[in-house]
């Protein structure tokens, strides 16, 4: 049976967050809603589970017998896409995401398999040569370019559609603030470029597609060499697809250095090469995209459960405006 409690609270460096967790009703139909999910799949829990809350999800981890563990996740409203997001991907990509065991799109609800170790754990006990990461960013490039005939299937689900000719209103957006700083003086003087940029990226023609906007190794399983699973899909945008290299680029230079990073880049552009895009204009598409996806990445942060506030809240806008300010930096390639 599957316990009323969970053996352990996780709420790292949110101690204030307020999710539906606290809401005790809310938890009852968690619990039954999954203990359904078990039963529709056969599966037998151990009756122990932990949750893990943060601004932006509710986690559990459900331990099952023979099979290791299930995951429930719960989305801010404003994320409730990600469990249709997920079951569409199973049926668009199968082998490269998560087939969900039951997906409520009206609560925002999925109970997820476990995907194997992550990327972040197998880093963490053996040298992962540069050739992890070039097949990584090579395989995520395949299902992006797989998925941009879908890109208007996708924004029907409830994804973010940001086109690149829209993104000079995101930042408008973003930076509402009357405080003045160097920083924000600097933002806004980039304005006019950022329409250049914009115009430049747009003409060069490569279709948008799904953009994880946050593929760090602690969003994509590794279950086995060359094999690679991605989830978490809450933050993702319809978008320039080639904003989606600059995380885990970044990621992989932090292991290995900057002189990855070229290496990684014309991987990325194998399954783009039949774009009728030449090699120099593609790795120009890659420059722009990288320094834009700071501000699709910034919007990300502002979907938290509505009832965040306080320093969980102001924690969370520090590190939208952190990730706002990377606009700035000139880009590594």
């Amino acid at each position: 049976m599957l316990s009323d409690t969970p053996v352990a609270v996780d709420r790292g460096g949110y101690r204030d967050t307020v999710t539906p967790w606290e809401e005790p009703a809310w938890r009852a139909e968690v619990l039954a809603w999954v203990r359904a999910g078990f039963t529709a799949h056969g599966l037998r829990p151990t009756g122990r589970w932990r949750a893990r809350l943060r601004p932006w999800s509710v986690l559990l981890r459900l331990e099952v017998e023979e099979h290791g563990a299930v995951w429930f996740k719960a989305n801010p409203p404003a994320g409730a896409f990600e469990g249709g997001l997920t079951a569409a991907l199973a049926r668009w990509v199968p082998g490269h995401v998560l087939e969900p065991l039951a997906v409520d799109t009206g609560r925002g609800w999925s109970l997820l398999p476990d995907g194997g170790p992550l990327l972040r754990d197998v880093l963490a006990r053996e040298a992962v040569a540069p050739g992890t990461w070039e097949e990584l960013v090579r395989q995520y490039a395949a299902v992006q370019h797989a998925l941009a005939p879908r890109a208007g299937d996708i924004a029907r689900l409830g994804v973010p559609a940001v086109p690149t000719a829209a993104l000079p209103g995101v930042l408008d957006r973003l930076d509402d603030t009357p405080q003045a700083s160097p920083e924000r003086a600097a933002l806004r003087a980039l304005r006019p470029r950022l329409t250049d940029w914009c115009a430049e990226l747009d003409a060069l023609g490569v279709p948008d597609s799904l953009d994880h906007a946050d593929l760090h190794e602690g969003q994509v399983f590794h279950p086995a060499p060359g094999r690679f699973t991605f989830f978490d899909w809450g933050d993702a945008v319809v978008a320039h697809p080639f904003a989606g290299l600059a995380v885990p680029a970044r990621r992989a230079a932090g292991h290995h250095g900057p002189r990855v990073l070229p290496r990684l880049r014309d991987a990325y552009l194998e399954p783009w090469t039949d774009t009728g895009r030449t090699t120099v204009e593609l790795r120009r598409a890659v420059s722009i995209a990288w320094r834009l996806s700071a501000l699709n990445r910034a919007a990300a942060y502002g979907r938290v459960f509505p009832a965040v506030t306080g320093t969980a809240g102001a924690a969370t806008a520090r590190a939208g405006a952190r990730c706002l300010l990377e606009l700035l930096d000139e880009p590594p390639l």
